[in-house]
């Protein structure tokens, strides 16, 4: 079945009670018990909801692994994920990260033992070197493409690496979702989503998604879901659900949307730097297209000096000055002040995000109209 089908009929979401074609809100805290040793399947929502349920089938068909767990946020999923490790346990990471990740790594984690070794993961001989100064590393966390700088890591080869030393690969998949890119068949253990991104696709709800590879990380994520207690309610599970059905052709129109944008500023005068994996110029541009569909609806980019950001931002009219991604409207943002205010400034210069780098999320908005609105925008603030 092609994933466009799936996206739809995936999970078993109709309701086997009523026939539904839509699985209902299960908007409850408890159910009734048969009797002391006996229920339905379900005893307190915590653990056990049907609407969530049904959404954790689905994403688990959609990434082809095990078992799919839904949190509250997409930094729930990943406190459940880094839960797995211990004091003294070591997690490689990639040297560009979303700040809010950096944060629980560095900030949190770090406090209770848990060592972080930060590596350019689109180098594959500093990973491999890591294991050889190492042998504390128990996972590997990398975003690919990765958050704002659209880096592209390897994961065949970083699993390949990883499972040699018996360490787990986590790859948070959110910028590319199952549509675009699937990493467990590449070789990773665990696929992290923040849903309230393309998989919503509508700006309306927060959600974080998990799917594992095996029994054996189903079991261990299960027990820290309900430990831990960072669940997805069952209305947004509905709503994620709904958002997911349209996925497809919501990011189809966003791709178009993207490589028409792409091709405005290749030729824009202004524009000095950008950053996208399909341009032939990015060091990583063969590993994307041999991993993924081979498109994404991020850009980044950098402006020249004669551009005035502050009135450039404020000329936009469609494009939405606003933090998030993957909605059906186009959102700009200043990572180094918002996504990524978290990381020291002389860590972002080492990584190379500048202070006036610009993130778009292109949108499904009528193509033309989004170049006009950022041209007209520009223009105006182009300093005389």
């Amino acid at each position: 079945m092609n994933i466009e089908t799936q996206l739809i009929h995936a999970g078993n979401t109709t309701d086997a009670a009523t026939g539904s074609v839509n699985v209902p809100i299960y908007q409850t805290s408890t159910y009734a018990q048969v009797s002391l040793t006996e229920n339905n399947g379900y005893l307190y929502a915590r653990a056990d909801n049907p609407t969530r349920h049904a959404l954790e089938r689905l994403i688990a068909e959609l990434e082809e692994g095990h078992k799919g767990f839904a949190f509250a946020s997409g930094l729930a999923a990943i406190n459940s994920v880094l839960a797995l490790f211990g004091q003294g346990d070591t997690i490689l990471t990639s040297d560009n990260l979303y700040g809010g990740t950096y944060r629980m790594f560095h900030q949190v984690y770090s406090r209770f033992g848990l060592n972080v070794n930060v590596v350019d993961t689109t180098d594959i001989e500093a990973v491999r070197a890591a294991f050889e100064v190492s042998n504390s590393i128990r996972a590997i966390y990398i975003e690919s493409p990765s958050n704002p700088l659209l880096d592209v890591s390897d994961i065949e080869a970083i699993a390949k690496i990883a499972h040699q030393h018996d360490a787990l690969l986590i790859v948070d998949n959110t910028f590319m979702s199952p549509y675009l890119q699937k990493p467990l068949n590449l070789g990773a253990d665990i696929v992290l989503h923040s849903a309230t991104k393309y998989l919503s696709g509508h700006s309306d709800l927060l959600a974080g998604l998990v799917v594992t590879k095996s029994e054996a990380l189903s079991e261990q994520i299960a027990f820290l879901q309900n430990s831990l207690g960072g669940i997805l309610s069952p209305n947004d599970s509905f709503l994620l659900i709904r958002g997911i059905k349209t996925l497809a052709v919501r990011l189809d129109r966003t791709l178009v949307n993207t490589q028409l944008f792409l091709d405005y500023l290749r030729q824009s005068k202004q524009v000095k730097q950008l950053y996208h994996p399909t341009l032939p110029s990015h060091p990583n541009h063969g590993i994307f297209l041999k991993q993924t569909k081979g498109n994404i609806g991020l850009i980044s980019f950098e402006l020249t000096s004669d551009v005035n950001i502050d009135q450039f931002l404020s000329g936009l009219s469609i494009i939405t000055l606003a933090v998030s991604l993957g909605g059906v409207e186009s959102l700009i943002c200043n990572p180094a002040s918002t996504t990524h205010a978290v990381y020291p400034e002389e860590e972002r210069n080492r990584i190379g995000l500048a202070n006036h780098l610009l993130r778009i999320s292109i949108g499904i908005e009528y193509g033309e109209d989004l170049v006009e609105d950022f041209d007209q925008a520009l223009q105006q603030a182009i300093i005389k």
